[in-house]
């Protein structure tokens, strides 16, 4: 369940928005909030790049018995 915000609570926050940013601000507020939300879900709802759905390239095979040689030298302390 959402929050359930009792009556007195949502005419106390009504009152504070429109103390702050007066009746006329606040139709273009929301009507911005609200076409932010369906150019979000729009921009969710388009397909994905078609590189997710391919597998990736085969690389060199890798054999489990060859030894390991490192590509860089352990630091050794200077004397």
């Amino acid at each position: 369940m959402i929050l359930a915000i009792a009556p007195r609570t949502i005419l106390f926050i009504v009152l504070i928005l429109v103390l702050f940013f007066g009746a006329k601000r606040i139709p273009e507020m929301f009507r911005g909030m609200g076409q932010g939300i369906r150019e979000f879900k729009a921009a969710s709802k388009e397909p994905q790049p078609e590189y997710r759905d391919r597998p990736a390239a085969p690389g060199a095979p890798i054999n489990p018995n060859a030894p390991i040689n490192p590509t860089t030298t352990p630091n050794q302390p200077q004397a």
